[in-house]
């Protein structure tokens, strides 16, 4: 099965599996997808993730979900850049999001980075998606 947005189906399951009250949810493993995890990771959005190898040449990501007092560390987790429609923003022209209370998460020459690194670094790119 291919799927066109890689990205946008990972965040769907994180999304799924916080309203199913799931501990754990898993998605095909990639770069870019262990990227956005670690972002998500060291801003408290999700407790931890991992990388197994279910056989050879084929891995998935195992995401621990992160819950606060019973309620979902994540609230809001939408995709911005799409494959039909790039989104790319100047360091300047990067908007908070929910007054700063909410991160979004960009693509930039010096890797995956938080609006909040992207600001202390310099640095614009694509913006990947917006987590509150």
């Amino acid at each position: 099965m291919s799927l066109s947005d890689p990205l946008g189906d990972m965040l769907t399951r994180i999304r799924n599996g916080h309203r199913a009250r799931q501990a754990r949810v898993t998605s095909p493993a990639s770069r870019l997808r262990a990227d956005v995890l670690e972002v998500l990771k060291r801003e408290g959005y999700i407790r931890a993730y991992r990388a197994e190898q279910v056989r050879p040449g084929v891995s998935v990501l195992d995401i621990e979900l992160k819950y606060s007092e019973g309620e979902p560390a994540i609230k809001e987790i939408e995709r911005v850049s799409k494959p039909g429609r790039r989104v790319y923003a100047k360091i300047k022209e990067l908007p908070k999001f929910y007054n700063g209370l909410g991160i979004s998460i960009l693509s930039t020459p010096r890797g995956v980075m938080s609006d909040n690194e992207a600001r202390a670094a310099n640095v614009g790119g694509e913006v990947l998606c917006r987590v509150f």
